[in-house]
């Protein structure tokens, strides 16, 4: 075995150009972390975050990019009880998923489901996370509630859609165009509403005889923060996960009093090791079985070689993707 990896890093902040692959020393897992043969890592926008130069990686990190992965295990360090060389995982990383060979925590891994291809098992851990994490977990979504999802062809979209429907609730999204509505309604998406051509507080109103959805997911920020509060339903939940339009807005909260709204938001890279771990936990215990059925499974819209990493960043940088846009290290995979 090489005593290096092949790994991608950004060699200045800026677009898909400044990606770089070169040749790093293999890592060694330390006391309750597993060595993977990585074989595919998804990619997600706080990777674009970060070669832009907005989202540095937290102090200790390495600078290879990357925060999902699934492989192999290839060797164990001290203490590791649940996984054994030969093994199938997926795993949330704080950095270093764009290699060849990566050192993952025990405790933020899964075991992927029998069925379930590497390359799916690669776009699941960042979005899945994330999702059950604030959607389920800290907005508490329920059976026959409505969940409005911002960016329902995005990852974490598709994602919150899927297991929003496989719980039983009803979903409304909103999206770019007449096309990435359409795909969200194939997906199963209740309502889509296009928001470039339609509000999506009157419409979501609209859909929900006039109450507003009880959870909204959003990504956006900016001036959806103050529209949020307009459109939830009374008790209802906001998550707010990113500001793609800026975390800065005039808002009015009497509606937070009125309405007796519950506003959360949460970042998953920076949580400490024990946080992923118990979510690690739930997802394994409500979730898996989920994907073991065959439901909910995530979302590829394209694949990309490891040597064409660039072009996959450029894919994300469009926004014309519906799903996971993952990065292929094992063809086999």
């Amino acid at each position: 075995m090489s005593a290096t990896t092949r790994a991608v890093i950004a060699s200045r902040p800026g677009g898909p150009e400044v990606l770089q692959i070169l040749e790093r020393l293999r890592p060694v897992p330390g006391e309750g972390e597993m060595l993977v043969r990585v074989s595919a890592a998804g990619i997600n926008r706080p990777d674009v975050m970060q070669r832009q130069g907005n989202y540095p990686p937290p102090p200790g990190a390495s600078d290879i990019l990357g925060l999902e992965l699934a492989g192999v295990v290839e060797s164990l360090g001290s203490g590791v009880r649940r996984f054994k060389p030969g093994n199938r995982v997926m795993a949330l990383v704080h950095s270093g998923a764009y290699a060849e060979w990566a050192v993952v925590q025990e405790a933020s891994a899964l075991p992927v489901p029998d069925g379930m291809s590497l390359v799916e098992a690669g776009a699941f851990p960042e979005t899945y996370f994330t999702v059950w994490s604030n959607v389920f977990e800290r907005a508490g979504l329920k059976p026959g509630e409505t969940l409005l999802i911002h960016g329902g062809t995005s990852g974490i979209g598709t994602t919150a859609l899927m297991l929003a429907k496989a719980i039983g609730a009803k979903v409304i999204v909103t999206a770019g165009s007449p096309e990435k509505c359409e795909a969200c309604l194939k997906l199963g998406a209740d309502g889509a509403i296009d928001y470039r051509r339609q509000d999506f507080v009157a419409v979501s109103k609209e859909l929900t005889g006039g109450r507003g959805p009880d959870v909204i997911l959003d990504m956006v920020g900016g001036d959806y923060i103050a529209r949020n509060l307009e459109a939830v339903a009374v008790d209802g939940r906001i998550a707010q996960i990113a500001f793609q339009k800026g975390s800065k807005a005039e808002v009015d909260f009497l509606p937070l009093l009125m309405k007796r709204i519950t506003l959360t938001g949460s970042t998953l890279r920076a949580r400490p090791l024990a946080m992923k771990a118990k979510l690690a936990a739930s997802l394994e215990e409500h979730v898996l079985p989920v994907l073991a059925r065959g439901e909910a499974r995530p979302l590829i819209d394209s694949t990309y070689p490891f040597e064409q990493v660039a072009d996959a960043h450029a894919r994300m940088d469009s926004g014309s993707h519906t799903g996971k846009i993952v990065l292929v290290m094992d063809t086999q995979a």
